[in-house]
């Protein structure tokens, strides 16, 4: 395997590992609400934006362009 593959296969992971988190904040969220039978405390919903935002601007940085800022956009 040479090195821009390498390089590439690791952008690839870094930016899935960043979807998967941030898929996995809203299960996290959504599964609370049900449990609880309402939103989950103010303060975990803004600790959640903050890890979101993280994990976007990693993933970013490794690939731009896709549709993943548009999607939690409209996490709720």
């Amino acid at each position: 395997m040479q090195n821009d593959e390498i390089k590439q296969m690791l952008a690839d992971l870094i930016w899935l590992d960043a979807l998967i988190a941030t898929e996995l904040i809203q299960v996290t969220e959504n599964t609370s609400a049900i449990l609880r039978k309402s939103p989950p405390p103010e303060i975990c919903l803004r600790d959640h934006d903050a890890l979101r935002a993280t994990a976007l601007g990693i993933a970013e940085k490794y690939r731009t362009g896709t549709a993943l800022g548009r999607h939690l956009g409209k996490h709720q």
